[in-house]
């Protein structure tokens, strides 16, 4: 098993990110995932300043995607990463954000096939190929070559991690990808996506896949303040969720229904009094360092591989990152 950690550089500065990640860094947490969404602080100068103040942690976008960022560019991105991290980078990389995109007038067509091509794409220009690709449907480059950066070691190659959630991009995921990146805390959502990724990674024999479980952590000594700080991010979960994934945890459409409503209408109020338990256990994991370690312990079970602890982490950052290194790592 192996343990990361989500930051994202919107509710938290650059400066701030980098002291947790040292942090984290120190509880012998091994990766660091920074979100990459556009109305943020950007992800590149942040990985590029947490690459400077540590020394072990591996790092990396979490994730991009393949509308917003070139292939080239993320190629580009990667390899100079590689370059000042001294070998410690990792490409998060997923089909895009499908509430985000819109606003930017993006339509997001056939992300799946789009996603393929441009991870083929990145992995070509890192091992310092020209590529040329008139046969592709989305990125026709003619000639392309990295030509000014160091490219990463040939045996070790470049590290991709599929940010995946429905049936096509697990499969995708197991086909091109080194480790997954699934959104989700609990094991019934795992017993789903595994078997998907591991009929995909076992017809090409692939072996060491690394499943990584993105979970929205909230971690406390006290189990009442660990989750109401998770109270919010069940919310957006359970809101963005299709009808198929809410049944599967038993949760109320109608009571879910109001949640948007109340989202919509920035209504916290409202949202805290309808979010209950069942939708904290359902899309989180919340409570005291004992009840994590025991839903940690379900996801191992469940063929897990690498646990991320995503936002909030807790009421107090620093504290639930000491805890986390404490009793869960």
């Amino acid at each position: 098993m192996s343990y990361g950690i989500e930051f994202v550089p919107g509710n938290v500065n650059v400066k701030q990110v980098v002291k947790f990640c040292r942090l984290a860094e120190s509880k012998d947490i091994d990766y660091a995932w920074i979100t990459n969404h556009y109305n943020n602080r950007h992800c590149y100068p942040t990985l590029a300043m947490i690459a400077k103040e540590t020394t072990t942690l591996q790092m990396g976008p979490g994730i991009m995607n393949s509308f917003t960022d070139t292939p080239a560019a993320m190629a580009s991105f990667l390899c100079t990463l590689e370059e000042v991290s001294d070998g410690r980078a990792v490409l998060g990389i997923g089909p895009g954000d499908l509430s985000t995109l819109p606003k930017l007038n993006i339509q997001a067509e056939k992300p799946v096939a789009r996603l393929e091509e441009a991870i083929a794409v990145i992995r070509s220009l890192c091992a310092g190929d020209t590529v040329t690709t008139p046969q592709m449907t989305f990125f026709k480059y003619d000639g392309a070559k990295l030509t000014g950066v160091n490219l990463p070691d040939k045996k070790k190659g470049v590290k991709v991690y599929v940010g995946a959630q429905g049936p096509k991009v697990l499969d995708l995921a197991g086909r091109v990808g080194d480790g997954a990146l699934i959104n989700a805390s609990n094991p019934k959502d795992f017993q789903v996506a595994i078997p998907i990724i591991k009929k995909a990674t076992d017809a090409r024999g692939k072996k060491g896949f690394d499943i990584g479980a993105y979970t929205a952590m909230s971690i406390d000594q006290d189990a009442k303040k660990a989750r109401n700080a998770a109270k919010i991010v069940a919310a957006f979960i359970a809101a963005g969720s299709p009808p198929e994934l809410l049944t599967r945890h038993g949760l109320n459409l109608d009571n879910v229904a109001k949640v948007k409503a109340a989202l919509g209408k920035f209504d916290f109020k409202t949202v805290g009094e309808l979010i209950s338990d069942k939708e904290i256990d359902a899309f989180t994991i919340a409570g005291t360092p004992e009840m994590v370690k025991q839903k940690c312990n379900d996801l191992t079970k469940a063929g897990v591989t690498q646990i991320i602890f995503g936002s909030p982490l807790g009421p107090d950052m620093t504290n639930s990152i000491r805890l986390l290194g404490k009793y869960i790592v």
